[in-house]
């Protein structure tokens, strides 16, 4: 099934990042527009695709993820400013026939991303 879905994984505490304000802008002519906003569930995932069907686009995106906010809740002793707050991942659709899965691995000092399945 095509469709766009993302979870954020918590390395620093080795858990999933629940209660992760995520949101999901559209680039077109390098404008952003914003399709959704959600937060993560107990599992670090989202209740359900951020993008399915005909919304689901060839395109360019952006995932904005409130990470700074989610290790303050956790009693994360944060520099002010926090050395890492909100996590932008731009990336493209190619292929609208796929499943697009972008997870973010975070702790308050790095992160990555990879293209899941």
């Amino acid at each position: 099934m095509s469709r766009l879905t993302t979870h954020v994984l918590d390395i620093a505490h080795g858990r999933p990042g629940r209660d992760v304000q995520v949101d999901l802008y559209r680039i077109v002519d390098n404008q952003r527009s914003l399709l959704l906003s959600t937060i993560t569930n107990p599992d670090g995932r989202c209740d359900s695709p951020l993008l399915e069907g005909a919304a689901f686009q060839a395109g360019v995106y952006e995932l904005d993820f409130h990470i700074g906010d989610y290790f303050a809740a956790q009693g994360v002793a944060l520099p002010e400013p926090r050395f890492i707050d909100v996590v932008t991942l731009r990336f493209g659709v190619a292929d609208t026939s796929r499943h697009y899965h972008v997870p973010l691995v975070a702790s308050p000092w790095s992160y990555s991303t990879y293209r899941g399945s």
